[in-house]
């Protein structure tokens, strides 16, 4: 079927099902602009949470549309592709979580939102890369803390407060295909860019930017700063969205091989079959729902 015929499906299809369309940063330009909202997995979430249409359809990967579901009961959340799924979340089990605390007694569990409800269920307090500084300042001084699944993230944090974390050993794939080398290229190329990078990326690269900033802030930076070209080092569909949203502005990839294979399986073909034919959408145990969102709302409460 010719896109444009797909996307007057997909709409028809949303109107039909009364349904809302969230597509996260790093999907296909594609998805992108056929979303209602875009933005980062937790502002997805809690605007679904919000939104009147009783079935959220979330481009995105698995713990995206499962956070979602634990912040919307009642609603249906569909994932168009049940296998789009995130490695770093993967790295990180609940069993193994509880093995730490043991050896550990007293410790306070911070845990990205790049993880899987049973792991939320398992921990304190949640953070995004926006607010982990705060997240974690926020712990009484002396508490052993325990911070996972991404090192990269957590080892950032520790240096911005000079604070020791027990940090899980996870890291995300994709930002760890950006390499110091990439940010020296692009800085040749673009002599007077702003090189802004992830968290989640390798300290070495970490070191070298101007700024490092979650996808959201990489959002507020370039809506303030006066500089007209930016190296973005984070996965390649955050370069879309920011050539999109700022069109003065000039934007270049850190280097292209630094793409999400899962952010990229949702497709406008899966998207309209996920309208047409939606089944039962993410479930999560209501039991685990119920403690993954206390460590959700103990998070905002410090935003």
């Amino acid at each position: 079927m010719p896109k444009r015929q797909l996307v007057e499906k997909i709409l028809a299809l949303k109107a039909e099902r009364d349904a809302i369309i969230l597509a996260h940063n790093y999907q296909p330009p594609e998805i992108q602009d056929v979303a209602d909202r875009l933005g980062d997995s937790l502002d997805l979430s809690r605007f679904a949470a919000s939104a009147s249409e009783k079935t959220i359809v979330f481009c995105g990967v698995h713990f995206m549309a499962e956070t979602a579901a634990i912040l919307s009961p009642g609603k249906t959340v569909i994932l168009p592709d049940p296998k789009a799924g995130c490695p770093m979340a993967d790295m990180m089990c609940a069993e193994d979580l509880v093995s730490l605390k043991k050896k550990h007694p007293g410790s306070v569990v911070v845990t990205y939102v790049n993880s899987t409800a049973e792991v939320k269920a398992e921990t304190d307090i949640c953070c995004t890369s926006a607010n982990a500084v705060r997240v974690v300042e926020s712990v009484p001084e002396g508490k052993p803390i325990i911070f996972g699944p991404d090192k990269y993230l957590g080892g950032w944090v520790a240096g911005q407060i000079g604070r020791k974390l027990i940090l899980w050993q996870g890291y995300c794939p994709t930002h760890q295909k950006i390499h110091p080398e990439h940010i020296a290229e692009q800085r040749r190329l673009h002599p007077g860019a702003v090189v802004m990078v992830h968290p989640e990326v390798n300290p070495a690269v970490a070191s070298l930017a101007d700024v490092v900033l979650g996808t959201g802030g990489m959002i507020a930076y370039v809506e303030k700063s006066p500089a007209r070209e930016f190296v973005v080092g984070t996965e390649t569909g955050m370069v879309y969205r920011l050539q999109k949203k700022f069109p003065d502005r000039s934007f270049y990839a850190a280097t292209k091989h630094a793409l999400c294979p899962n952010m990229k399986k949702i497709t406008l073909e899966k998207l309209a079959r996920s309208l047409e034919s939606p089944g039962p959408g993410i479930s999560v145990d209501p039991a685990i729902a119920d403690r993954a969102r206390r460590s959700i709302l103990a998070m905002l409460d410090v935003s």
